[in-house]
């Protein structure tokens, strides 16, 4: 494609989840330690939940990797499962034979009887459920279920549930009360601020051979930062398409129109042009002033200047 023409080794901003390009962002790093944290005082359920195209799937790649050798993992990626189907998934991870198992009563005996076994092995399993969001209602009861498998010492299973926020939604029925007064360690994934976009792009670019003069300006980036909010998959999405647009066209330099027609054709983005942007900047600027005059604070959660202390 365009490796060449910009003297890259491979796609710098594909939507697979690649734990090669993983970026030491704030928020992931946190998950991340707070996983860790929940998993080594013996908890039985950790939540990560975050918007779509935040990370989650790359945080759970990560996690495997990074899940000290004590722990046994376990993944299930789809989890549009039946308690069935679910328990099938769990047990063929941990190397259950399920071909031989009839019945649903069988499948339950194996599971329990494979826990008991790696914890005899002074090892604990960590199930990570990607897209929990996605749970059958009777499914998260089979995972409630699941958790009260234990020895009188320690649980003999942890589970970490990833999903997006309408995760938090359905654990706050009512009758998800058992289950949601499990999970004592959650975090929730945010997309990244101007900075981390700017080391994002950066990063990318050199992981995947980039070796010359930045082609993203940094008034490109700020924009492309504005354009995506700060959501790394459409971060990649736009990235992507613009160094397609200049490849086209024989340039290496990026420009404001390669970002307008890349938001153009990607849903849930927007391009504002440098001089808009300038207008709303001085705007602020001039109510800043005016408010520090007159003795007023003005207040708005999406105005820069006011923050937590």
């Amino acid at each position: 494609m365009y490796l060449y023409h910009y003297g890259l080794n491979q796609l710098p901003f594909t939507i697979t989840p690649n734990t090669q390009f993983y970026c030491e962002l704030k928020s992931h790093d946190q998950a991340a330690k707070v996983v860790l944290t929940a998993l080594n005082t013996g908890e039985g359920f950790i939540k990560v939940t975050g918007e779509v195209g935040t990370g989650k799937t790359l945080l759970c790649r990560r996690l495997l990797e990074e899940i000290p050798d004590y722990f046994y993992t376990a993944y299930v990626p789809d989890s549009y499962l039946s308690p069935d189907q679910l328990r099938r998934a769990v047990a063929q991870e941990l190397g259950v034979d399920t071909a031989a198992v009839e019945s649903e009563h069988q499948l339950a005996r194996a599971l329990q009887e494979r826990l008991l076994e790696i914890s005899q092995s002074e090892r604990a399993v960590v199930l990570i459920v990607d897209e929990a969001q996605a749970l059958p209602e009777d499914s998260l009861e089979a995972l409630r279920l699941l958790s009260n498998l234990e020895t009188e010492s320690r649980k003999l299973l942890h589970i970490i549930l990833v999903g997006q926020p309408e995760l938090d939604e359905r654990l706050a029925q009512h009758n998800f009360r058992q289950l949601r007064q499990r999970i004592s360690f959650s975090h929730r994934l945010t997309a990244m601020n101007a900075r981390e976009t700017a080391q994002y792009i950066g990063h990318r670019m050199r992981i995947a051979g980039y070796k010359g003069e930045p082609i993203f300006s940094a008034g490109l980036v700020s924009a492309l930062y504005e354009s995506s909010r700060g959501i790394p998959r459409l971060v990649n999405v736009l990235a992507h398409k613009m160094l397609l647009l200049a490849y086209g066209e024989g340039r290496k330099k990026l420009s404001h129109k390669d970002l307008k027609l890349a938001t153009k054709d990607t849903a849930d983005t927007r391009y504002r042009s440098p001089v808009v942007r300038l207008m709303i900047w001085t705007l602020l600027l001039v109510l800043v002033g005016a408010s520090a005059l007159l003795g007023l604070t003005f207040e708005h959660p999406a105005w820069p200047w006011n923050s937590v202390a």
